[in-house]
């Protein structure tokens, strides 16, 4: 069927997407927990380098304190003690000591070297503070080698200052930062960058670099770490060899999830259920003739299903289902709704035959007769006669039960049909074990009038054995009025099939029965043909 067709076609695009959905998921939360595990290394190799930095400036700062024991003596008594100290001090370029903006002495440039703004080649900063920091390109004596220099300046125009070798620094931050091929940047106050690293770190990957800067909560120093995109490939690589096995074991689950999901909900006890509450089913009705009264004696209820697209779903397929999913009960209760609704605007005389179809699973319920007797009770005041068609098929089961269900519900005036007599493979027994009032030959049989000619022996001889059962017979599928006379003739008085009349919905039943019902099937079929 196209429309199972279509389903299964969900289906399986579903079962599709709910694999592939933890392993997208998986691939964009190993990026974001990549991006983290890149992130926490760059904060932790930013606060190895705050903290290395403070430890310098520290240093730098105890110099300073250090040299302030040298205030207001003049630089000719405290040089070689300049000089001694540097020596003695790692780390330390040159130290000295200021009067205004110029540079009175130092240990590396000795007495009267110039002005400051010339030792550390550009402008000293304006800070309004009387100490400061600044980080260099380079310093006179060394030009093409960072540094960073402390100042302090005291009120009365003198000042002491500190040089520390920025090399230091860079070693440093070559070995936080060669593992991972980070570009590394420090900066002391407004003064120019310090860095060392991977030079290639910023430029494009198939991870663009991530940069993470921090500040001290105690200098004025700033650091900034460059993560390469390579890196994050590399930690991206990491999670997802580590999170892989798991997301594929999840995917599995989740598609197994999602199947025996979908085939819930998308199984025909499903949709049986949702058709039952969406209205979808409704009742045809095709009537039987009595060739004895010569009129309409009753009707057969014929289930139907019509979707909301308007596909017809045909009865031998979803009865079947309903069969084998459980649901066969569920949709006879909600036949027998349909049918209490549908009698109750009938204008029929007392007598008046409704056959339903029972199914085995049905026959064989605990509930079984109290649903019949509840059936019952709801047509009483049109005193309409309830016949039951069993299947051969339903009665092989439970044989001993059945038969007690059949006879008391036969006590109340319910008939008992078997449908599509003959087909079976126990049909005479069935005869014998069970209390009948009609007997429904099988289509089959009926066709078999033309196409063997005078000559139907099997036919024979069930109408025979049904007339000494005195059971009454009813012939259905009767298309032609050859097949008719031919029953007639043998004492079949019931008749159905499109011969006679076709199955119709409710609104055109009470019309027909209104127009033809009380009509011989010759003038009916006349009327039918014109």
């Amino acid at each position: 069927m196209p429309l199972l067709k279509r389903k299964r076609n969900y289906a399986r695009l579903l079962i599709i997407l709910a694999g592939a959905l933890p392993l997208i998921s998986g691939l964009i939360f190993t990026v974001i927990d990549a991006r983290h595990t890149l992130h926490q290394q760059q904060v932790n190799a930013a606060n190895t380098l705050l903290f290395q930095a403070e430890k310098m400036s520290d240093r730098g700062w105890d110099m300073i304190t250090s040299l302030r024991r040298y205030h207001y003596q003049p630089c000719s008594q405290i040089q070689n003690n300049l000089l001694r100290t540097d020596m003695l001090s790692a780390y330390f370029r040159a130290i000295g000591k200021l009067q205004d903006d110029r540079v009175s002495c130092s240990s590396a440039y000795g007495l009267e070297p110039g002005s400051l703004k010339e030792i550390i080649m550009r402008d000293p900063p304006v800070t309004g503070r009387a100490w400061w920091s600044l980080s260099l390109t380079g310093t006179a004596g060394v030009p093409n080698r960072p540094a960073a220099i402390f100042v302090r300046q005291l009120p009365d125009g003198e000042g002491f200052w500190a040089i520390i070798d920025g090399q230091y620094l860079i070693d440093f931050m070559n070995a936080v930062g060669e593992s991972h091929g980070y570009q590394l940047s420090m900066r002391f106050g407004h003064g120019a960058p310090i860095s060392a690293g991977n030079d290639e770190a910023a430029k494009s990957s198939f991870f663009t670099a991530q940069t993470y800067q921090a500040i001290s909560n105690r200098y004025p120093i700033s650091v900034s770490v460059i993560a390469p995109g390579t890196e994050l490939t590399r930690a991206w690589r990491h999670v997802v060899f580590n999170f892989l096995p798991v997301a594929i074991i999840f995917s599995i689950l989740l598609m197994a999830f999602t199947a025996n999901w979908l085939q819930r909900r998308l199984s025909w006890r499903d949709e049986i259920r949702r058709a039952i509450h969406g209205h979808q089913f409704t009742v045809h009705y095709q009537p039987v003739y009595n060739a004895r009264l010569q009129r309409c004696f009753g009707v057969e209820a014929l289930l139907r299903w019509t979707t909301p697209s308007g596909k017809e779903i045909r009865p031998d397929i979803f009865i079947s289902a309903a069969e084998a999913e459980g649901m066969i009960v569920p949709l006879t209760r909600h036949l027998i709704h349909l049918l209490v609704e549908d009698v109750q605007s009938w204008q029929v005389e007392p007598g008046f035959h409704l056959a339903i179809n029972v199914a085995a699973g049905h026959l064989q319920h605990p509930d079984f007769v109290s649903d019949m007797l509840k059936l019952a009770e709801k047509v009483k005041h049109q005193q309409i006669v309830i016949t039951l068609e069993l299947t051969e098929r339903s009665l092989i089961q439970e044989g001993d039960d059945v038969a007690r269900k059949l006879d008391e519900l036969r006590k109340v005036g319910i008939k008992v049909a078997i449908d599509d007599f003959g087909t079976g493979h126990c049909s005479l027994s069935y005869l014998m074990t069970f209390s009948l009032d009609y007997l429904k030959i099988d289509r089959g049989f009926i066709n078999a009038i033309e196409s063997l000619g005078s000559e139907t022996p099997v036919l024979d001889a069930i109408i025979n054995l049904s007339l000494k059962l005195r059971l009454q017979i009813l012939g259905e599928g009767v298309e032609t009025a050859l097949q008719l006379l031919y029953l007639q003739q043998r004492g079949v008085m019931l008749i159905q099939g499109y011969y006679y009349a076709q199955p119709m919905n409710n609104t055109a039943l009470k019309g027909w029965l209104k127009r033809k019902g009380r009509l011989p099937i010759q003038t009916v079929n006349q009327a039918t043909s014109e």
